[in-house]
């Protein structure tokens, strides 16, 4: 197949990437703690803890599993908490006992919860007292196989007095912790006290051995279990290191971790590509108080960080953000979702920093695209393929497409999951015996290597026979300097079909129907032009920020 995107490679990134180098995460993590014992592993409200120390509390949590609770290699281990130094160290002790991470998000329903953990099977939880109720819940009504309830207190690591002082005040004076009853479960501190008295049984893990569980949005239906393997993650850990190798220093980063890691793109980027090279990952408990997030971006030398485009254009939206010292900045990442160009525009003029964007999937662990570091301004571009990954644009009946043709994204590389837990009729709907995967989005190639994504394809919004993708859409009318937010979908039509809805939060309080309408009359085809505009004071969001158009279709 021909590979276009190899000639605009930057000078120095090789075409392929050694994927056998490491055998497994807890093998790529051990070479970190070995160069880097001394250096913070993570920041969290004011704690630091080292590489080394991290290493420590991983391993008793690890033995904790594996000798106490007799967890045996394999078995499902889920996490539910935001941003905590709890969570990396959980984590890791889980891969380090041979056993698979089910990341769970915070903020599910009993519903979501009870389907997650019986569809997993998971036999133990680690979970924020915040969320517990949620859990009682679960219990009290569903069938869940959990052995072991852990719970822990956003305090819980941050030493004497703070752990007593910020627990107390979360749960007496803030009111976070809803009342709960879970019999029999234990403090989180309690586990690694227990853990450090026990011995590690090292695992021999392979590349074949699941290390994640993780849940895809569900949005074409139930949420499924994506299978990533130790390969798949090491391969993708492999990968991004050897884009972003020169554009950053191993073991003097510091990135901002305000995604959380229980997502996909947190997990692989911040959690795994930048612990890999020695970084600190200062962690952003609760990113949506973007007063309290710049506060605590202002006390550090941060240099990098990675986010979606609602929290960029929230940063750019706020005046104590423009006046923070970014002399020292070296990488912004945005994925999750496009990055739009006034966003991109008005980030690289308050930083000096590019928004670089890049592009995954849960089911490609998930970096399969990235634009070169060298990239100087925003180019609508979701970059090219990563070293050893493969990309086609394929139309409905599966014919390869030329560049400059529209249809929909296929990829292959190491990092693609091994399939759908328990779904091997979901796998096979989008897992090809050619080992290409079904991204479910409408690309188009350049003659250059470059992909630009046109829209999901379900998201694709059909006026008088004509394709109307929201992404250009939303992109045009984000650029009119009275909107904050806005989302386009295809609403019915009697005439057309379909017809293109936005939906608007105002920057301007004077913003009106005919100001957005005659804004992007000026700068789309007639077929393009929002007929209706809805103004909100919010946009429904996933847990990462990204906006859900499928929330504001009619049901």
């Amino acid at each position: 197949m021909d590979r276009p995107w190899f000639e605009s490679y930057p000078e120095g990134i090789p075409q392929q990437v050694d994927v056998h180098e490491f055998g497994s995460i807890p093998e790529v993590i051990a070479r970190t703690v070995e160069r880097f014992p001394d250096r913070d592993a993570f920041i969290n409200m004011g704690r630091a803890i080292s590489y080394a120390e991290m290493d420590r509390l991983s391993n008793a949590f690890a033995a904790y599993l594996q000798h106490d609770l007799k967890l045996a290699r394999g078995a499902r281990v889920a996490l539910m908490m935001p941003n905590l130094l709890q969570y990396p160290i959980a984590l890791f002790g889980v891969l380090k006992a041979g056993m698979v991470v089910v990341n769970v998000n915070p903020l599910y329903t009993p519903r979501e919860l009870g389907h997650q953990l019986k569809d997993a099977g998971a036999e133990a939880i680690v979970i924020l007292a915040n969320f517990a109720h949620t859990l009682e819940k679960v219990t009290a009504e569903e069938k869940v196989s959990l052995k072991r309830v852990i719970v822990t207190e956003i305090g819980d690591l941050l030493g004497f007095p703070k752990r007593l002082l910020i627990n107390a005040a979360v749960k007496y004076i803030k009111k976070m912790v809803p009342a709960y009853v879970l019999p029999g479960h234990v403090n989180f501190n309690s586990t690694i006290a227990s853990g450090e008295q026990l011995q590690l049984t090292p695992i021999a893990l392979t590349h074949d051995d699941i290390a994640f569980l993780q849940y895809t949005g569900g949005t074409t239906g139930v949420a499924k279990g994506a299978m990533l393997t130790h390969g798949n993650i090491v391969a993708n850990m492999q990968q991004a290191h050897a884009w972003i190798k020169d554009a950053v220093d191993e073991g003097r980063e510091m990135i901002i971790t305000a995604l959380p890691l229980y997502h996909i793109f947190s997990l692989t980027a911040n959690g795994m590509v930048f612990t890999k090279i020695g970084a600190t990952n200062l962690l952003i408990t609760n990113p949506r108080d973007i007063a309290g997030f710049v506060k605590e971006i202002g006390k550090y030398p941060v240099t990098c960080m990675t986010g979606v485009n609602t929290l960029f254009n929230a940063l750019t939206n706020n005046a104590d953000f423009a006046k923070l010292d970014f002399k020292r900045w070296k990488l912004a990442l945005g994925g999750g979702m496009a990055v739009q160009h006034a966003v991109a525009d008005k980030w690289k003029h308050i930083t000096g920093v590019p928004l670089v964007e890049a592009y995954g999937l849960t089911e490609t662990s998930p970096a399969a695209m990235i634009n070169p570091m060298t990239l100087k301004e925003y180019n609508g571009m979701i970059g090219l393929p990563i070293p050893s990954t493969d990309a086609e644009i394929r139309s409905d009946s599966g014919e390869v497409l030329p560049a400059g043709s529209a249809g929909e994204l296929f990829i292959k590389g190491p990092q693609v999951m091994k399939g759908y837990w328990q779904r091997p009729d979901e796998t096979a709907k989008v897992l090809g015996a050619d080992g290409f995967l079904a991204t479910g989005d409408v690309a188009v190639m350049s003659p250059t290597g470059f992909f630009r994504i046109a829209d999901r394809k379900k998201d694709m919004v059909l006026v008088s026979g004509f394709n109307v993708y929201p992404n250009e859409v939303e992109d045009v009318v984000a650029e009119h300097p009275g909107v904050l937010e806005v989302a386009c979908i295809g609403v019915p039509d009697e005439k057309s079909g379909e017809a293109v809805k936005v939906f608007i939060v105002k920057k301007d309080p004077k913003l009106t129907e005919q100001d957005v309408i005659a804004f992007a009359r000026e700068r789309l085809t007639n077929y393009k032009v929002p007929r209706l505009v809805e103004f909100r004071d919010q946009l429904p969001k996933s847990n990462v920020g990204k906006i859900l158009r499928r929330e504001l279709r009619p049901h």
